[in-house]
């Protein structure tokens, strides 16, 4: 018989992927991936050596999930289901990470301006020796961007610990002339293919 599950735990601190586990009525608690002083919780998100991005992506999020399970055991938690994610921004697959800072935000959205590229969102989640892992992959055609739209979108603020240094749900949006895939897999989490996982683990899912 499945283990049914009333909760889970999100091994995440992105608000948005908070929303979203919201909107469709997942009742969780976040469970911070944080350092002790006598455990060290790591997740190497340095893109290997020649590592495809949806390789990346996969390897960051089944590591989370993983790490997200260790701390569950280490701090003696109730056992619920752990939900990672990882998304990762790819042009001509080459993976485009978070921006330093404004002047290397401006430079990523420059290189996006007018062009397609791709949204790879992997949600694994993990509970006892078993983890199941789903993976989103989206098309964004970009308008043509000038200095002058890059520069107010800067001002925003909204590019910082961004993939791609832009949020889709915010003012970013209008830069979005097509998009092919998942809107909320772009947002961080896809929902189809999060509550399929949810289902797989007992979770009462819409």
């Amino acid at each position: 018989m499945r283990t049914k599950h009333q909760r889970i735990y999100l091994a995440s601190q992105s608000p948005r992927r908070r929303e979203l586990l919201k909107q469709i009525g997942v009742n969780y608690e976040v469970l911070l991936l944080r350092n002790d002083s006598r455990r060290n919780v790591q997740v190497d998100e340095t893109p290997h050596e020649d590592e495809a991005p949806i390789d990346y992506v996969q390897r960051v999020c089944g590591d989370k999930a993983r790490a997200g399970w260790e701390t569950l055991l280490f701090r003696n938690l109730p056992l619920h289901p752990v939900l990672a994610a990882d998304t990762t921004v790819t042009l001509r697959n080459k993976i485009i990470g978070k921006p330093d800072n404004h002047e290397h935000a401006a430079e990523i959205l420059r290189m996006l301006s007018g062009t397609k590229h791709h949204v790879l969102t992997a949600v694994a989640i993990a509970f006892k020796d078993r983890l199941e892992m789903r993976l989103s992959e989206t098309t964004i055609t970009f308008d043509t961007l000038s200095e002058e739209r890059i520069h107010r979108y800067l001002l925003t603020n909204e590019a910082h610990d961004k993939a791609g240094a832009y949020g889709i749900q915010g003012h970013a949006g209008v830069f979005v002339k097509h998009i092919n895939g998942s809107y909320t897999g772009v947002m961080g989490l896809p929902l189809y293919e999060t509550v399929e996982l949810l289902k797989l683990f007992g979770y009462p899912a819409p």
